[in-house]
């Protein structure tokens, strides 16, 4: 079930969104030095006041998390044990009721997990670039339009 997001959502979330991008990027998390301390920071100081924000809840546990800013993806994360049962296509879904004409976002082109999951929903490559810093990655902006 997708539902908006809860305050009480916010240590759930922040644990599998960590765990997810440790798990698309190992290397980007080493070398910056991620921590969960300053995943929680950034994620209640950055993601909650610039998203509009729903979960994917199973058993009443958020297992999957959709930050959009009107048509764009900021955040699409699923918790890595729940990988590969549709519920990052779920969200995909929920996004384009949301923003049914256009829908776009930007990813690490290093990430392996998003990349082939965006293009196989119809995603489609309109720009290579880099990363604000701190992290100053090169980045894919994708482009999905109806139609």
């Amino acid at each position: 079930m997708i539902r908006p997001y809860r305050e009480e959502d916010f240590e759930t979330v922040v644990e599998f969104w960590f765990h997810a991008v440790q798990a698309a990027e190992p290397e980007l998390c080493q070398r910056m030095g991620y921590e969960i301390q300053s995943a929680r920071e950034y994620f209640k100081n950055v993601v909650i006041p610039e998203n509009k924000m729903w979960v994917y809840e199973l058993d009443d546990v958020p297992v999957g998390l959709l930050a959009m800013q009107n048509d764009y993806i900021d955040r699409l994360y699923v918790d890595v044990n729940f990988h590969r049962r549709g519920i990052g296509t779920a969200l995909i879904e929920y996004a384009r009721s949301l923003s049914p004409d256009h829908l776009w976002l930007v990813t690490d082109q290093a990430n392996k997990m998003s990349r082939p999951f965006y293009e196989k929903h119809g995603f489609v490559v309109t720009k290579f670039g880099v990363s604000p810093p701190p992290e100053s990655e090169p980045d894919v902006e994708y482009h999905w339009h109806r139609g």
